[in-house]
């Protein structure tokens, strides 16, 4: 690490020392008038570089800092005709002003704005930032991610997900209209950049904000995909198919039809290699949870004995996983004033894990040692479909219709062994158990929104509509044999049925009515009811007979009501708004349990909600949001009912009708900025939850140390954290790095044996990332990521714990001759755990040689080792309430794959990823 630090300053140092000076002007028109928001380019005189960009500010001025050596200035706006000055650097560090710039309107001004020739790299439009994708050279066959990489400000990280100017991308829109939902990576992963004609980054305004026309400070960071014309009436998409050793196989496809008022894209894949395939949204949406999910090489630390705090999933998953999926999407304009999208998704998964579990729990009365080996095995399949329709009715009222639909089924197939010692190293107690499972569910929600507009501008009105079924039915097969010290053994053979219905529907009124002077009052009135009906049989299996366990089986209704109102005094200037204003919430919760007799719950709360927003925009990309919230969490069925689940006689789970809602306090703060001249992002980030009747297990151990697990309220739970993060290219050696900086602490109330104890946890993470692109020869990446969190404990006994966990990426990329390229990744991972005298490394090796061929290079072939010393192993370390345990599971070995790719692309242009004269580097 400390030659690495070494060696990015003395690449960074050169480049620091040299002289820098500062070019400024202002840009009018032939009639002497501002033009704010003209493009300023400043490129390399020899081969057009780009060197910086930035736009003229409402005044029309433009100030760019921080330059060196010979530079070509080009400045541009719509219907004028480019400006072109080369610039010398002054002998002396200083400034050069260019004074006062006339362009002249284009000839062509009074038509239609026709560009030919040379393109700029860059546009800024007011708020948006234009790239050229033709300026910006991409390999044959390349996604849309690839492009992405080489954009100035556009960062891309391991798992996909993309930031720009150091903000996440949250939505990714083609030709403005939504590509599978919310998963950007569905976009970015599967669609050829060579379709890609312009990549348009903004800010996008809430819907409220963009029918009202008010502004409410909330943003969306939105990378919109212009594609080319030629693409709007092609086929295009690809296929590949692989094939390796130890029976491995992987295979995808994705096709796109797209025309100007329709878009209509299909996409499938199907591997065994733990390929997820589509974005983590997609793919936790097929899976049913992350409970699906092994987050392999991770390390987590879990505060409350129900919750857990990923600290690192990795990018690996644990276990052995055989996927298929596929979707289809589409877009259609139905005339001007209709807009309707759709997609449907089909998965299958099975997921295969392993796994060995030592674990160390602190009693008051003496520490007790537990180790299981067990194994699960899940097959699930789901399938997914959306659709809405958005009508204008006329320019005053719209409606828009949601519907959400899924069902899913599901087989499981689980085994323990488990074993319980105490710090002597004498028996209490030990399980034997196997359990098969299978169910099924279906849920389905629908919405609908009606807006209006008033003649007075500001006064709007809307009715949001909303209700949702939610049907689960399982089965499940146990059988256990439990032995302890201080009680006899128990067997269990039961047979459970299970099915749990739930239904809400809600009513939203929100209104704005202007006061005046960019000032509005905001009001909205919510309610909502949910009623949940759990019903579970219990069945013990004698000599071949169900007998009905009467003190098992139970039947539970909850309707959980609310009614919400809230008011907000809104205040809109040129450079900051705000909105503060109470809120007040009541609700009931009636329900009660049919067992051998009827046991009734009832309670009302009655919560004051208040909420703060504040957003200051300082100019120059440079931007502070705040924003303070309160809620209401009402308990889970599970929670609330009181029957225990003692299908585990070792772990028994009963609820607790008396909970109390839990009410949470949430506070944001974000500050982010962007130099376009220096390409420098920055953005801090800070968050605090603070909850009062937090929701938290309450653990007692009975005869043989069985464990009782209750939901109970506490007094309350905190979390708070700070995120930094800084990014900045050094432009001459063709690099750039990022550094990133988090601070994390957490602090929650548990009862162990009725005794409460106070859990704290801090974490200190940072990462460094160095990135060099050499044009189309040469790419590497090297990242460095450490985590150190540290857990302390109130409770007696109780050995505070201190986890580091570090991660060391290095990749690189070399293009050969011939159309070959070269590609190797290596992690090497670090588990440390001092305390448990724990050390694990782990070295990852992957290596893939590719060569392009076919006419166009629309076919490859690539040749892939996958942990080539096969060193992959899967380890969970967590620090709990009351225990600390490490968790190896089984991961996927080494194995080796040829696969073919074949790009479809009926209008392929071999010069499209040329552009014009202008070249790009980072």
């Amino acid at each position: 690490m400390k030659n690495f630090l070494l060696i990015a300053f003395l690449l960074v140092g050169p480049a620091a020392l040299a002289q820098k000076f500062t070019v400024k002007g202002k840009v009018v028109d032939d009639k002497n008038s501002a033009l704010p928001s003209a493009t300023v380019l400043l490129l390399q005189p020899r081969d057009s570089t780009l060197v910086s960009f930035a736009s003229t500010d409402a005044q029309g001025t433009f100030d760019l800092k921080n330059l060196n050596g010979l530079v070509l200035v080009k400045i541009s706006f719509v219907s004028f005709e480019p400006f072109y000055k080369t610039i010398e650097a002054p002998a002396v560090p200083g400034v050069v002003d260019l004074g006062t710039i006339v362009l002249k309107t284009a000839a062509n001004a009074l038509g239609e704005v026709v560009v030919q020739g040379e393109q700029d790299p860059v546009r800024i439009k007011k708020d948006t930032i234009e790239f050229n994708a033709g300026s910006f050279k991409t390999q044959p066959n390349a996604a849309v991610e690839e492009l992405l990489k080489k954009l100035p400000g556009v960062e891309v990280a391991s798992d996909g997900s993309v930031s720009v100017q150091g903000e996440k991308v949250q939505r990714v829109t083609v030709d403005g209209k939504e590509f599978f939902g919310n998963d950007p990576k569905l976009a970015t992963k599967n669609l050829p950049a060579d379709a890609v004609k312009k990549v348009q980054v903004y800010d996008k305004k809430s819907d409220q904000a963009e029918f009202s026309g008010i502004e409410d400070g909330q943003r969306t960071k939105t990378l919109n995909l212009e594609l080319k014309e030629d693409k709007k009436n092609a086929v295009f998409g690809s296929v590949m198919a692989g094939a390796g050793t130890d029976s491995r196989f992987q295979g995808k496809f994705n096709l796109n039809r797209f025309q100007k008022v329709k878009q209509f894209s299909v996409l499938g894949m199907g591997n065994n290699v733990n390929t997820q395939g589509f974005g983590i949204d997609e793919y936790l949406a097929f899976s049913g949870g992350l409970q699906q999910m092994a987050s392999g090489g991770g390390l987590r630390i879990e505060i409350g004995p129900n919750s857990a705090i990923p600290l690192n999933t990795g990018d690996r998953t644990n276990g052995l996983m055989r996927t298929y999926g596929g979707g289809a999407n589409f877009n259609q304009s139905l005339g001007k004033n209709t807009e309707a999208t759709g997609n449907y998704f089909l998965n299958h998964l099975n997921h295969d894990v392993r796994h060995v579990l030592e674990r160390e729990e602190f009693r008051p009365t003496g520490n007790i040692f537990l180790n299981q080996t067990g194994s699960q095995e899940n097959t699930n399949t789901s399938h997914r479909l959306n659709f809405a329709v958005d009508h204008k009715l006329d320019s005053a009222n719209s409606v828009k219709l949601t519907v959400n639909a899924g069902l899913s089924t599901s087989k499981g197939v689980g085994t323990s062994v488990s074993r319980t010692v105490n710090a002597a190293g004498e028996f209490q107690n030990s399980g034997d158990s196997r359990n098969n499972t299978t169910g099924q569910g279906g849920n389905a929600t629908a919405s609908l929104l009606l807006r209006h507009k008033f003649p007075k501008k500001g006064r709007t009105l809307s009715l949001t509509a909303q209700g949702s079924l939610n049907q689960n039915d399982a089965e499940n097969l146990n059988y256990g044999v439990y032995r302890f010290t201080e009680r006899p053994t128990e067997t269990i053979h039961q047979y459970r049925e299970s099915e749990t219905n739930s239904h809400s529907y809600s009513a939203t009124l929100n209104g704005t009515e202007p006061l005046g002077n960019r000032r509005y009052l905001e009001a909205s009135y919510l309610f909502r009811q949910n009623r949940n009906i759990s019903d579970q049989k219990v069945f013990d299996l004698q000599d071949g007979e169900r007998l009905i366990n009467q003190n098992q089986s139970n039947r539970y209704n909850s309707d959980f009501q609310y009614h919400r109102a809230n008011v907000n005094f809104r205040v809109n200037r040129d450079a900051f708004s705000f909105a503060v204003g109470p809120g007040f919430q009541h609700s009931d919760l009636i329900g009660y349990v049919r067992q051998k007799e009827n046991r009734p719950v009832q309670k009302s709360f009655d919560n004051f909600l208040p909420s703060a927003r504040f957003n200051y925009d300082f100019g120059s990309n440079r931007r502070f949001d705040f924003n303070y919230e309160t809620s209401v969490q009402e308990p889970s069925v599970r929670q609330l009912q009181p029957l225990p689940d003692s299908s585990n006689r070792l772990n028994v789970y009963v609820g607790n009708p008396g909970l109390r809602p839990a009410y949470q306090h949430q506070l944001r703060a974000n500050f982010t900025m962007f130099n376009p001249t220096s390409m420098i992002s920055f953005f801090a980030r800070g968050f605090m939850n603070y909850t009062t009747d937090a929701i938290t297990n309450s653990v007692t151990y009975g005869a043989g140390l069985s464990r009782t697990s209750q939901p109970v309220n506490v007094r309350y739970s905190r979390i708070s954290g700070v995120n930094l993060n800084v990014g900045y290219p050094v432009r001459k050696l063709n690099s750039r790095f990022n550094v990133g900086l988090s601070l994390r602490e957490q602090q929650s109330i548990n009862l162990i044996d009725n005794s409460a104890t106070t859990t704290e946890n801090r974490t200190v993470g940072g990462n460094l990332r160095y990135e060099y692109r050499l044009d189309q020869k040469f790419e590497v990446s090297l990242r460095s990521d450490l985590s150190l969190q540290t857990t302390n404990y109130s409770a007696e006994g109780s050995r505070d714990q201190q986890f580091l966990n570090q991660t060391y990426t290095g990749e690189a990329t070399v293009y050969l001759p011939l159309h070959f390229h070269l590609n190797g990744v290596l992690d090497y991972l670090v588990y440390n755990n001092p305390d448990l005298g724990f050390r694990q490394n782990i070295p990852l090796l992957n290596v893939s040689l590719a060569k392009q061929f076919l006419k166009n290079n629309t076919g490859e072939l690539r040749l892939v080792a996958v942990n080539l010393l096969d060193k992959n192993m899967g380890i969970n370390q967590t620090a709990s309430a009351n225990y600390v345990q490490r968790e190896t599971m089984n991961s996927l070995g080494q194995y080796f794959l040829l696969q073919f790719t074949y790009t479809l692309n009926k209008h392929l242009n071999t010069m499209g990823s040329r552009g014009g004269g202008i070249r790009i580097m980072r």
